[in-house]
C-alpha cells in the first residue's frame, strides 16, 4: 500500500486494512488539530485506489475490515464513493465492515438513502468528531458547524442503520467555559444517542492556533482535576437508552468505561473518588499521555 504523510485511524481500527482514499482533511481549520496541517486536501483518483487494492491480492482472503483514510473520506462524492465500496466488497470475500471518518458537512451532503446504499455495500461505522455541545466552544475552535447540524447529521447516520461513533474533547472549552462545555456536551449526546462515545483530552500541539492562543494568554486549559470534573459533569448529563462510553484514550488522565445508563453510577463514583483525594498517583503521568 502507498501512503502519503502520517496516517491516523481510530483505535478500534487497529486490525483493519488502511486504504487512503483522500489526502488530508477537507475542513482542516480546527484550532486544536495539527494532524493534517502538512497536507493539501485532495481525493485520490479511482485508478490510484484500484492500484492500491490490486496490491492486496496475496492476503485478500484474510481481510475482514477496511478503514478509509484520511481525515474526512466521507466527503468523496457518492458517484465516486460507490465504485470504491463496490471494489472493496468484490476484492475481500470475507469483509465484515468498512469504517470511515466523516464530519458534519460531509454527512449532510449525503441523504439517508445515500447512506443506506453505502451500508448495503459494507459501510458499517462512521466516526464523527463532535468535540463539544457548546456552540460558543465550537465557534472558538473553528469547527465550522452548529449544534443543530450535529444533531441532524447524527440522526441521518442512525436512521441509515450505520453505527455512529463520536469523540468529544475534555478541556476544549478552556477554564472559562469548562462546566458549560461539559454540561452542554452531555445534553447533546443525550439527544443524539451515539452507539459509542469516546472522550479524549486536549493535548496542545505546537504550531497550532490553539498553542499560539495559550502562549499569548488568550486561552487557558483546565488543570487535570478540572478536566476530571468536566468528565464527571458530562457523564452526569448523559441520559440515553444504551451507549458505550469510554475515556480510556491515551490522552486522558483517568480511564473509565462502561455502558450507559447501567454503568453510569459506577463511573461517576470512580471519578468522584479521584476528585476527592486529589492524589497525583491516581492520575496518568504526563509522560504517558499521548495522541
Amino acid at each position: 500500500m502507498r501512503y502519503e504523510g502520517a496516517i491516523f485511524r481510530p483505535p478500534s481500527e487497529a486490525e483493519s486494512l488502511i486504504l487512503q482514499v483522500t489526502i488530508g482533511c477537507s475542513h482542516n481549520r480546527c484550532k486544536f488539530c495539527g494532524s493534517y496541517k502538512e497536507k493539501k486536501f485532495r481525493v485520490r483518483s479511482l485508478d490510484e485506489i484500484r492500484e492500491d487494492l490490486s496490491r492486496t491480492e496475496r492476503y485478500a482472503k484474510l481481510i475482514r475490515r477496511v478503514f478509509l483514510a484520511d481525515g474526512d473520506a466521507l466527503v468523496i462524492p457518492q458517484k465516486m464513493l460507490l465504485p470504491i465500496m463496490e471494489e472493496i466488497r468484490e476484492k475481500f470475500p470475507k469483509l465484515e465492515r468498512v469504517g470511515i471518518y466523516g464530519n458534519v458537512k460531509s454527512i449532510l451532503k449525503k441523504s439517508v438513502e445515500d447512506l443506506r446504499r453505502l451500508k448495503e455495500l459494507g459501510l458499517g461505522i462512521i466516526y464523527l468528531g463532535v468535540e463539544s455541545g457548546d456552540q460558543v466552544t465550537l465557534d472558538r475552535m473553528n469547527k465550522g458547524t452548529t449544534v443543530e447540524k450535529i444533531e441532524e447529521a447524527s440522526r441521518r447516520v442512525k436512521e441509515a442503520g450505520i453505527t455512529l461513533s463520536v469523540t468529544v474533547l475534555l478541556g476544549i472549552g478552556g477554564e472559562d467555559r469548562s462546566l458549560i462545555h461539559a454540561e452542554e456536551t452531555g445534553k447533546l449526546l443525550s439527544r443524539t444517542e451515539p452507539d459509542y462515545i469516546g472522550a479524549l483530552t486536549v493535548i496542545v500541539i505546537p504550531g497550532t492556533p490553539l498553542a499560539e492562543e495559550i502562549k499569548a494568554g488568550k486561552f487557558k486549559l483546565p488543570d487535570p482535576y478540572r478536566l476530571l470534573n468536566e468528565l464527571y459533569v458530562m457523564i452526569e448529563n448523559i441520559n440515553v437508552k444504551r451507549t458505550f462510553f469510554a475515556s480510556n484514550h491515551a490522552s486522558n488522565y483517568l480511564a473509565v468505561k462502561g455502558y450507559l445508563p447501567e454503568d453510569k453510577e459506577r463511573m461517576l463514583r470512580s471519578i468522584k473518588y479521584v476528585l476527592e483525594r486529589k492524589d497525583p498517583s491516581l492520575l496518568k503521568p504526563e509522560y504517558l499521555r499521548a495522541l
